[in-house]
Order: structure tokens, then C-alpha cells, then sequence
């Protein structure tokens, strides 16, 4: 006796349901393909448009008045590096930064440095591009890293660019630190005593220790040691710190006046907010990256194994139900009743 259309629907309804397992499940591990690759990939770019100030203090530095020409010790300097940038028209994949970067004393001014950058929002590296030039001048070639780390990135080290020497000498990697109550890597650039392109200028030759009421040429140079300390997920930077060590010498080799002397750090205030900021952008990485599309590839073969399973058995119960919808492949099939009855043999 064939089953009632009630029983036919029960049995529809369930190889629905097992039919949405399969397919939910198939849709769980899709999903986790999906996010680890292209949402990660796209949430770990560097924001198209940036606005951001990175400000390093000395309460108690040293520099040259060079008003009065005179040494002025134990005061405030302040570092600033400000960025504005924006998505490059017609590359998605590159931002343009302006940079502006200024040591003040006293707030006084003591350098000023204007740049424009094309950066590489993948792995924050400037790129030869669209009219880059530091304080104008079109012929230098930035190259590094910028000012963030690539997320994710190896601990390796790094080149980055230093606006002051036209050049991008090699951060070190030197290992894992605590800041801010993260664990970060700390980065070292070390940048020997450089003369500054563009920087000769002429100074009273008595402040080189030369006799005389004339003037002198001379020449900045810079002595740097910068650290970063780095949220790796992120590429985020945590805190900073530059011992920072400048002079006037003379061009011809003779005399040197200290124009500068600081050891500048991120204020502890920002410290905590940078890390606060880090943790918050590396639980997002890690989230798309690695714990939800793990936690939807453990969801997904038990509910495709469950739609199987229950799939084959709506088919079973439909079989011992109807004796119609049984198939050849059936072996255990009793003959119909009404085929049997009646029949004699020939």
C-alpha cells in the first residue's frame, strides 16, 4: 500500500532539511576560504585615507639658539611628524602622503621637513611615483618603509626611509618586548654621523671656535639612533623612541657647535592609546584570519556528514513506506503483492 500524501510531505520536508545541512555546511567552508583570503586580505591594506600625528618629547634636551647663537640646555623639545594622505587616483592599491616633519625647542623652531610619498597600502613601502619629493626637491628616490609595518609581516628586518638623509637605512630586528601591556618587536635603525643634503649654511666663525667677527660655512650632520617597537598583527607602532644627536661643522673640517641633543619618546599617554588601538585592529586580523574561518571549517563537515546521513535515511524511510519508490537496487525488496496473486504457470 503506497503511503498517504502526508507521509510523501514528511518525507520531502526531511530531504529538504538534509539537502540545507549539505548545503549549509559546503556554504560554512566557502565562507572561511573567503575571509582568510580576500576580507583578510583587504582589511590588513593600509587605509587609503590616513590623518595622523606621531609626537615624541624631551623634557630636559639641549640645543643651539641660533637667534643668540647660544647654547640652551634642559628644555622641551618636541618632535612632530604629521600625515594627511589619500587614496591615488586610479590605483586602489597606493596612497599619496603629505609629510610634514618638525623638531621645535622652547617653541622655537629648529628643522622642518616637507615631503610627498606614493605608499604601497599592501606592505607600507614607498613607491617611485606622481611627483614625490622631499622639501622639493623632485630628484630623490624614497624607497622602505614609510611609517607603518606590514601586518603580519615576518620579524625581519627592515629598511625605512628617513627624510633628513635622503636614505633608507635597515631597521633591525632585535627581538620581543612588552609595551604597553602587548607584546611587540623592537626595531633599531642606527644611523651614523651623516652630513645632511642641502644643509651648508653660513654661521658666525666664533661659534665653530674660530677667530675672527667673520662667518664660516657649515654643514649639518646627524647622528640617530631610532626604535620602534611594533604590534606584529597589526604593523602597528606601539612607542618610539630617537636619541637624537645634530651638529654645525665646518665645511672645511674644522670646528663643531652641538645644534641639537635629545633623547625623544612617545609621551606614556600615547603609548597606552597606541596599544589600545593595536590590540583592537590585531583581534580583528586574527578574527578574519585565522579563529572564525577556524571555527567554521570545524562547523562545516559534521553538518554535510549530518545532511548525508540524514538524506539517506529520508530515501530509506520512503522505501520501507512506498513500496513503489523502491529501486532495483533494493535486493531485499519483497515483490508486490498484487503482481504474485493470480498468477499460474504457463
Amino acid at each position: 500500500m503506497s503511503a498517504g500524501p502526508a507521509s510523501r510531505g514528511v518525507a520531502a520536508a526531511r530531504r529538504h532539511a538534509a539537502v540545507l545541512l549539505v548545503g549549509l555546511g559546503a556554504f560554512l567552508a566557502a565562507l572561511a576560504i573567503l575571509l582568510r583570503t580576500y576580507v583578510y586580505a583587504q582589511l590588513a591594506l593600509l587605509p587609503g585615507t590616513v590623518t595622523d600625528q606621531v609626537v615624541l618629547e624631551d623634557e630636559a634636551a639641549e640645543y643651539l639658539d641660533t637667534t643668540q647663537w647660544e647654547t640652551v640646555e634642559d628644555v622641551s623639545v618636541v618632535r612632530t611628524e604629521e600625515v594627511l594622505a589619500q587614496q591615488s587616483p586610479g590605483n586602489a592599491g597606493w596612497s599619496v602622503w603629505w609629510v610634514q616633519s618638525g623638531t621645535e625647542a622652547e617653541e622655537r623652531p629648529v628643522d622642518h621637513v616637507d615631503r610627498r610619498v606614493v605608499v604601497d597600502r599592501a606592505d607600507g613601502t614607498a613607491i617611485n611615483c606622481c611627483g614625490e619629493h622631499v622639501n622639493g626637491d623632485r630628484a630623490v628616490r624614497q624607497a622602505g618603509l614609510t611609517l607603518y609595518w606590514p601586518p603580519g609581516a615576518a620579524p625581519e628586518d627592515h629598511p625605512y626611509y628617513d627624510a633628513d638623509i635622503r636614505a633608507a637605512p635597515a631597521m633591525r630586528y632585535e627581538g620581543v618586548e612588552e609595551i604597553g601591556g602587548i607584546e611587540t618587536r623592537r626595531y633599531v635603525q642606527t644611523i651614523e654621523a651623516t652630513q645632511l643634503p642641502d644643509s651648508v649654511r653660513s654661521v658666525p666663525a666664533e661659534v665653530l671656535g674660530e677667530d675672527g667677527d667673520g662667518v664660516v660655512d657649515a654643514a649639518r650632520w646627524l647622528d640617530l639612533t631610532r626604535t620602534v617597537w611594533v604590534e606584529p598583527e597589526s604593523g602597528l607602532p606601539v612607542h618610539r623612541e630617537e636619541r637624537r644627536r645634530e651638529a654645525l661643522r665646518g665645511v672645511d673640517g674644522r670646528g663643531e657647535v652641538v645644534l641639537l641633543s635629545a633623547d625623544l619618546e612617545t609621551p606614556p599617554a600615547q603609548v597606552t592609546a597606541n596599544a589600545d588601538h593595536a590590540r583592537q585592529r590585531a583581534t580583528l586580523l586574527r578574527a578574519t584570519q585565522s579563529w572564525i574561518p577556524g571555527l567554521l571549517l570545524v562547523l562545516s563537515p559534521p553538518l554535510v556528514t549530518l545532511g548525508l546521513i540524514r538524506y539517506r535515511r529520508s530515501r530509506a524511510l520512503d522505501a520501507a513506506n512506498d513500496p513503489e519508490a523502491r529501486t532495483v537496487s533494493d535486493p531485499d525488496a519483497a515483490p508486490d503483492s498484487a503482481n504474485g496473486a493470480g498468477r499460474t504457470g504457463d
